[in-house]
């Protein structure tokens, strides 16, 4: 099981960038086959939001958008529908326009989980896997934008409509499948150069996990380093030590990672998958160090303005066989 004594304090540090710079070393001669086969199995990714908006019709009934694009933003599909419209087939006919136009994806990505029936049964009956997931950044930077830029300046905009669609209460977290523990974990923080670094090693296939683009100037680096003074800003981070590090990494690489919260009520870190699973993700035993380690630890991930990583690691001397960058952000306002 994860770490039954208190964490270390969040100020700890992750292994060295010495022991990266000696694994890209170790993978030096093959690096271009790993990017190659890392190329040649990178999915294309969309992501969707088909949701009412605060906008009302001439019938006084609201308006429901389809909303499409990718991680690079390099399109952007954006269509209203009547509120008499909603329903897997329509949500199906738009989606085939908007694959003639744009080509067909791998995976679809949505956050909102009370449209999953909908929009799973759509994207069936094209051959395309719906994945649940928090992971939608680039989609809700563009909803933030268009509540100011589009749907503010709408003749039925009507300020503080919730969306008829709202996301769900968190659930209890349930215990973690025993394939997905660790046996120790840390608190720790490394700065974002470094896992800027790193994420090299996951982008070519060296090691398990998922990056977002950190690169300034990018749809998603912008909105998850934009909070950062630089460069060598620290970001928070959970790192899990297992003599398995290798199958622990490549199960938990199953997973569509989320976030990690501390909840110092269960005195237990959360890891959210997907959309709206919750798990005990690691333990300590309650105390007052212990719970102002915890929140020393999620004052930092604010800090960072949500930015945070996971690393899976055999021991806190071995590099990392795994590394997710996770994302703790409101959602969006509709």
């Amino acid at each position: 099981r994860a770490a039954a004594a208190p964490a270390p304090s969040p100020s700890a540090s992750a292994p060295s960038p010495s022991s990266l710079r000696q694994r890209a070393r170790t993978y030096a001669a093959t690096t271009a086959e790993s990017q190659s086969t890392a190329q040649r199995n990178q999915s294309i990714d969309w992501e969707l939001d088909f949701c009412s908006r605060p906008i009302f019709d001439e019938r006084g009934k609201k308006v429901w958008e389809l909303l499409v694009t990718d991680s690079t933003r390099s399109f952007v599909h954006a269509e209203y529908f009547p509120n008499n419209k909603i329903n897997s087939r329509t949500l199906r006919e738009a989606l085939q326009r908007v694959m003639e136009e744009h080509g067909r994806p791998d995976r679809v990505r949505f956050f909102r989980q009370q449209m999953q029936t909908i929009i799973s049964r759509a994207l069936g009956e094209l051959k395309v896997q719906a994945l649940p997931s928090w992971r939608c950044i680039s989609l809700m930077g563009l909803l933030d934008e268009r509540l100011d830029e589009v749907y503010s300046q709408h003749p039925g905009y009507k300020a503080g409509t919730a969306p008829v669609v709202s996301l769900l209460d968190k659930p209890p977290p349930a215990e973690l499948p025993d394939a997905l523990r660790g046996e120790q974990w840390a608190f720790v923080q490394l700065p974002l150069s470094d896992l800027k670094a790193e994420s090299k090693l996951v982008t070519n296939g060296s090691v398990f996990g998922q990056m977002f683009d950190l690169e300034p100037g990018g749809v998603v680096g912008d909105a998850v380093t934009g909070d950062l003074p630089g460069p060598d800003a620290l970001v928070p981070g959970v790192a899990v030590f297992s003599r398995r590090a290798m199958p622990l990494a490549a199960w938990t690489n199953g997973l569509e990672m989320g976030m990690i919260e501390v909840d110092r009520d269960r005195s237990c870190l959360i890891l959210e998958t997907g959309v709206g699973k919750r798990w005990r993700y690691a333990s300590y035993r309650a105390s007052e160090q212990a719970d102002a380690e915890g929140a020393a630890w999620e004052a930092a991930k604010q800090q960072s303005g949500g930015l945070h990583f996971l690393a899976v690691q055999g021991s806190p001397d071995d590099e990392p066989t795994g590394l997710w960058l996770l994302w703790d952000r409101e959602p969006p306002a509709v």
